[in-house]
């Protein structure tokens, strides 16, 4: 029989599980507001001013700061096996320095060994991660090969174990790339289980009938690696990828986005309708190609990734353009790094040496010196990319994301005038080398908060090893199927009699009265279980509490001391926290429609 654990009284528990962020603008994707930000167990519990806060609690004055989600990296390889190597950053380092970045979400992706099936990869990477992330995260997992077997672990995966997202590569020949009709039959299955589709877009055949080429003439070194995989490869399987997602109706998602013309078919898609997501890096948008002409070896062969930098000089203010205008959705990293003994390998050969840069942990400054403090894009759209889209795409949108009550507490106090010079020698990765080395950003992380937890205080890194846990995504997330449900349309001839034309418009009929039904259904469970921006109805023991005041009036939180003028003495009353704060909630907190539209529906029951 086990001991029990003593309760601790509530005003003796540690204040590391109550933050009060004070004074700061908190900026989501769609405003910026002056609001305080309570959180407790790891939740925003309330926003706003004059809050009532248990005492004890620990504030931090964000004045003149942006009080922001979370960033949110859909695209590492954390312990990648990859290309005779594995990836110097584990799953501790690497998230370790994306918290120190201001990242508090990875998603990392899951590519089965040879004769590996998905399931047994799956599970190899859940062991490997949970035990050593310091912040939430997810997996894609890696088609590399088409069967029944796959086909049945892709669903199995979604419907057990909460993977939303599959990869399909249409490079890599022989190692990972899958032919058009594998394309077409893993996005079909993508679309029956309600996950998202995701290409590497490049051509690999081109690609490999230009390196023969090159290396026959004699080019070995890096600056082959970009000349074997132009521009035109790369937009020619962005293009078709769209094609045959359009054709199967298959929401699609295209991670890094790397060149001009590539951008440009995400773009042109869009237009037509297509169902599409494009992802740009931190690195195609803080460097260029012109690195692969570099007379060090070691430095062209550290900025080697694929689809590869272009020497375009313009590409990176292209593409943060793109991200600005919602031409390109998302901002990633593809945080996939060797050592240079690593990157030795291709030597002699640039088709052998390990594709990969960093960026996980200066993916967020890069974008924001290069947006915000440029004047391209505004804080709100930085959030957008940076979390929002990436939340919502893979449907972790709200719990995820947003800056909201009932979300989890991930946010980055971000001080948008402190400076620092990105360095291999002062970053936290475990990798030799920075692409960005030299690079001085403005705009750093104060205070990082993951899960309710300082991580980073007042810009020391205080990460825990473990501290993150599995976040499940599930499937038909209703921000990208609403898209495809509103496409679905079934194959019919043309009405050549009254009797036919009557079928038709029934059958039009029916669609419209079951989508308007769904519509019906997904706001009555909102309105029953309390959406996101519902404030949970929490129960707090009456325990000495103190408001937060506006700017004009902040004092140090104390319990001591003259109060000041107008200001309740909260102890010598008949106060009551779980009477009044109750009522005043319900009264002016609830909000239908939250900012970014509703949730899925249902996510978040109201505590009892």
């Amino acid at each position: 029989m086990s001991t029990p654990v003593k309760k601790v009284p509530i005003h003796l528990q540690s204040a590391q599980n109550r933050l009060l962020i004070k004074n700061g603008k908190v900026v989501n994707d769609d405003g910026i507001i002056d609001s305080d930000v309570y959180i407790e167990d790891g939740i925003i519990r309330q926003m706003g001013r004059n809050l009532i806060i248990p005492g004890g609690t620990r504030t931090i004055d964000a004045r003149g700061r942006y009080v922001m989600p979370g960033g949110i990296d859909p695209h590492t390889h954390f312990e990648f096996e990859f290309m005779g190597t594995k990836s110097i950053d584990d799953f501790y380092q690497g998230t370790k320095a994306a918290v120190a970045g201001g990242t508090t979400m990875i998603i990392d992706f899951v590519v089965p060994r040879k004769d590996e099936s998905l399931m047994e990869a799956y599970e190899r990477y859940r062991e490997t991660a949970d035990q050593k992330v310091c912040c939430d995260y997810a997996l894609h997992i890696a088609v590399t090969s088409w069967s029944s077997k796959v086909k049945e672990d892709m669903a199995t995966l979604v419907k057990e174990h909460g993977v939303g997202s599959f990869k399909m590569f249409m490079a890599y020949q022989d190692m990972f790339m899958l032919r058009d009709p594998e394309l077409i039959e893993s996005f079909k299955a993508c679309k029956e289980i309600g996950a998202i589709a995701m290409v590497h877009a490049e051509n690999g055949d081109l690609i490999a009938e230009n390196a023969k080429k090159l290396l026959a003439a004699g080019v070995t070194g890096p600056e082959g690696h970009e000349m074997s995989r132009p521009e035109e490869v790369e937009a020619e399987a962005v293009n078709r990828a769209c094609v045959i997602a359009n054709q199967v109706n298959c929401p699609l998602y295209v991670v890094h986005v790397m060149s001009r013309s590539a951008a440009e078919q995400v773009e042109a898609a869009r237009k037509r309708g297509v169902c599409v997501f494009g992802e740009t890096l931190a690195a195609a948008i803080g460097t260029d190609g012109t690195n692969y002409l570099h007379k060090c070896w070691r430095h062209a062969a550290g900025h080697v990734i694929s689809p590869p930098l272009r020497p375009d000089m313009d590409t990176p203010r292209v593409l943060v353009n793109m991200l600005a205008k919602d031409n390109l959705q998302v901002t990633g990293s593809d945080n996939c790094t060797f050592n240079a003994e690593q990157k030795a390998l291709g030597r002699d050969d640039f088709t052998k040496i390990p594709n990969g840069v960093n960026g996980v942990e200066d993916r967020m400054a890069v974008l924001w010196e290069k947006g915000v403090h440029a004047g391209i894009m505004d804080p709100m759209r930085f959030v957008a990319v940076t979390s929002t889209n990436a939340a919502k795409i893979f449907n972790l949108y709200p719990r995820k994301g947003v800056i909201a009550v009932g979300s989890d507490a991930d946010i980055v106090v971000w001080d948008p005038n402190r400076k620092r010079t990105i360095s291999a020698q002062t970053h936290v990765q475990a990798v030799d080398f920075n692409i960005f080395e030299g690079m001085e950003v403005t705009g750093v992380p104060e205070y990082v908060i993951v899960n309710g937890r300082v991580c980073v205080d007042e810009c020391e890194l205080k990460a825990v090893h473990g501290f993150g846990k599995y976040i499940n995504a599930d499937p038909f997330g209703s921000y990208v199927y609403d898209m495809i449900n509103d496409k679905e349309k079934k194959p019919r001839g043309v009405a050549r009699t009254e009797a036919e034309a009557k079928r038709y418009a029934e059958e039009d009929a029916a669609i419209a009265k079951a989508k308007e039904q769904a519509r019906a259904a997904a706001a009555a469970r909102i309105n029953q279980n309390g959406s996101i921006h519902d404030s949970p109805k929490i129960k707090l023991q009456s325990v000495s509490c103190i408001p937060t005041l506006p700017e004009s009036a902040v004092v140090t939180p104390s319990t001591k001391g003259p109060r000041l003028e107008g200001q309740r003495n909260l102890q010598d009353s008949t106060f009551s926290i779980s009477e009044d704060v109750e009522e005043a909630r319900r009264a002016c907190i609830r909000v239908n429609n939250p900012p970014g539209g509703r949730s899925a529906g249902g996510f978040w029951k109201q505590e009892e």
